[in-house]
């Protein structure tokens, strides 16, 4: 709010507040507003718009966020009907959000059509076949399920599905995880005992399935090399049921405090959160060639999470891409440098673009084949096949996609390192 109307005399603030307080069309024109600068997350956005409008319910606040997120999605198609309305664009978007099923996308371009910016699209064309293309951007236009782990070092998947049905939440198995669990809708988790008991976490199935294939054991010294708020890291503590070590590493004192709650509701004594300035950080030395794991989750474009962060599609440009792929390079570069002589290595992002998957993994192993060639692929279908994951064992790499594994798009691919001993 403007600090020259909140410096006027106090007396004047009850009937201020009730004259400003935005609610319904106004207070979503608003928040749109705010997004639409593209200067931070839309989700951190919208978090702060609510907190500054506390007179906005439950039903008030879910249904603004439906309307901003929906706009984010079809920015482009709507902007383009916009041209001929009149009024605030913001208005006139979220106008159009409440009729996209009459909007006409008869002979629009397929960019326009699909909302993708430019740059996006003609890197997706690349990439796939039309008949391949349609559904995957079709289905990166939906809104993203939920999907839970059950927490293996509190309780199993049945007995966390029980927990969530006697508290009035629809929910069903994953076929693709075997701790995941997907719910009908966007219920308030944490108001389930469970959920403060530690029992589950939010987490994308297909992200679980990332854990699964470091495949971590009891016992073992594993690094989460860009842990960011700890998902992954949770996951593979709980698979190795609470014994060796995990690090935890990132340079965002911010992302590792979010983990903090998460660790201490989890019941993981086994993560070490390990702050480092940087992929060379001097601090990593003490791992080197002594991790029996590493995971690099490494920063992305992610393209591959567009249905519940549509805003990256137009935050993000193809200049900041290259950018992201040199420092992929550097970051698995440095954390291969962790693995122990006999060790794993796996490197995964959230992006659906070749550049930043595929060429990010041959250029590794181009580097290290001149270098020795000490690192050798393992069939990511075979290693998440044993463990009971719904994942085709004769796959070289992981590729999940929204249309086809209903889950985020992922890429990840492992090796291991030769054991010279």
């Amino acid at each position: 709010m403007p600090s020259s109307t909140s410096r006027r005399v106090t007396r004047d603030r009850p009937r201020r507040n009730r004259a400003a307080a935005p609610s319904g069309r106004s207070a979503a024109a608003q928040a749109l507003a705010r997004i639409l600068q593209f200067d931070a997350p839309a989700d951190r956005l919208l978090r702060q718009f609510f907190r500054d409008c506390p007179q906005l319910g439950r039903r008030e606040r879910a249904a603004i966020a439906e309307s901003v997120f929906d706009v984010l999605r079809h920015r482009r198609l709507y902007a383009h009907h916009a041209q001929s309305g009149s009024g605030p664009i913001e208005q006139r978007l979220l106008d159009l959000s409440a009729r996209r099923a009459e909007l006409s996308t008869d002979g629009l371009p397929a960019a326009i059509r699909l909302s993708l910016p430019d740059w996006l699209h003609e890197r997706l064309v690349a990439q796939y076949e039309p008949d391949d293309l349609a559904p995957l951007a079709q289905s990166l236009l939906a809104s993203a399920p939920l999907d839970l782990r059950a927490n293996l070092l509190h309780a199993d998947r049945a007995a966390v599905m029980d927990a969530l049905t006697a508290g009035g939440i629809t929910c069903h198995v994953h076929p693709l995880a075997p701790a995941a669990i997907r719910v009908d809708g966007k219920p308030a988790l944490d108001t389930l005992a469970a959920w403060r008991d530690g029992w589950f976490e939010v987490q994308d199935a297909g992200s679980q399935a990332i854990a699964h294939l470091v495949a971590p054991r009891r016992g073992q010294r594993v690094v989460d090399f860009c842990a960011g708020a700890g998902g992954k890291t949770l996951a593979m503590a709980a698979l190795m049921r609470g014994t060796g070590q995990v690090y935890a590493c990132d340079p965002s004192p911010v992302r590792l405090a979010r983990m903090r709650p998460r660790l201490a509701r989890s019941g993981a004594t086994n993560v070490q959160p390990f702050a480092i300035d940087h992929e060379g950080d001097p601090r990593l030395e003490r791992l080197a060639g002594r991790a029996d794991a590493v995971l690099v989750d490494a920063p992305c474009s992610g393209t591959g999470t567009l249905r519940r962060n549509p805003d990256l599609k137009w935050r993000m440009t193809a200049h900041d891409v290259a950018e992201l792929v040199v420092k992929q390079q550097s970051i698995l570069a440095a954390a291969s440098k962790l693995v122990r002589p006999g060790g794993v290595l796996v490197y995964a992002t959230c992006s659906l673009l070749a550049e930043e998957n595929d060429e990010v993994a041959a250029a590794f192993e181009s580097r290290q084949q001149a270098e020795g060639g000490e690192w050798s692929r393992e069939p990511a279908g075979s290693v998440l096949a044993a463990q009971g994951l719904a994942i085709d064992a004769s796959a070289p790499v992981l590729r999940l996609r929204p249309d086809r594994d209903d889950t985020d798009a992922f890429f990840a691919v492992r090796w291991r390192r030769a054991d010279r001993t």
